[in-house]
């Protein structure tokens, strides 16, 4: 019989479990490399377009909208969780209250790691602004056809194309580093 797997394997050989999570093996390699492999809209564009391009192009329209080094990291950072839990459908997420709170959990830790301190209520509202305002621009630029139905004004000009999963993994360690300088 086989024991049940407490815990998986991360990219740079940690042993982690989601539900139980250790910040000591929280690793920036782990969730740049993770979310570059991660596409999003369940797949559902009509090209490759990863997670981790998305958590730069936010990270990138906050800096572009004069915002914190904080909130930039923030906007980064703000699907990690998914490089350890993987991604759920907003549809289907809030059908799940366990996992959304395991998500929460997690993710909360990930911002204690790298932020040093939780979001304020200003800093969560810039990052759930920008990840929403990603999105509408998301499915205008990647779906077949309009989903939604408002205009969104971006101050960055995201990246849509497809970028190799090796170059948007350097790109958001590179965009890691900018931002924890500018804290």
């Amino acid at each position: 019989m086989y024991a049940i797997m407490e815990c998986f394997t991360t990219f740079t050989g940690e042993d982690f479990n989601p539900l139980l999570p250790d910040a000591d093996k929280i690793k920036i390699e782990d969730i740049a490399h993770s979310l570059s492999l991660m596409c999003r809209a369940n797949g559902h564009f009509h090209s490759f377009y990863s997670v981790a391009q998305h958590s730069v192009n936010c990270a990138n329209e906050a800096e572009a909208r004069g915002l914190s080094g904080r909130v930039q990291l923030a906007c980064l950072l703000h699907d990690a969780s998914e490089a350890y839990m993987s991604d759920i459908t907003r549809l289907v997420k809030k059908q799940l209250p366990a996992y959304i709170e395991a998500e929460e959990n997690l993710q909360n830790i990930i911002y204690g790691k790298f932020l040093d301190a939780p979001l304020t209520d200003a800093e969560h509202g810039f990052v759930k602004q920008i990840d929403d305002d990603m999105l509408v621009c998301e499915f205008d630029a990647l779906m077949i056809k309009k989903v939604f139905h408002r205009v969104v004004d971006m101050k960055s000009k995201p990246n849509f194309e497809f970028v190799n999963f090796s170059d948007v993994e350097a790109e958001f360690i590179c965009k890691y580093k900018k931002a924890v300088a500018l804290l």
